[in-house]
């Protein structure tokens, strides 16, 4: 799956071009390297967002096209 699409389904990001946005900013990290949009996100991946003064760091637990909201975090697991 794209990295953008993994960052909407999984609400870590609300919107697709925002997660675009970031992603060509520089601000998204996966397994510690910068990364595209369309990069491809698997299982086990480590994803490092940078907002502003603080940052998020997840390891991908699944990947799937649609998710209902309360089982969105059940994606990733926060480091």
């Amino acid at each position: 799956m794209r990295l953008d699409k993994y960052l909407k389904v999984s609400r870590l990001i609300k919107r697709r071009t925002v997660a675009n946005e970031a992603c060509d900013a520089g601000r998204v990290l996966v397994n510690d390297k910068p990364a595209k949009a369309s990069a491809a996100v698997k299982a086990g991946d480590i994803i490092e967002i940078l907002f502003g003064t603080r940052s998020v760091k997840v390891e991908v637990l699944s990947v799937a096209e649609t998710v209902k909201k309360e089982e969105a975090k059940e994606m990733y697991r926060e480091l």
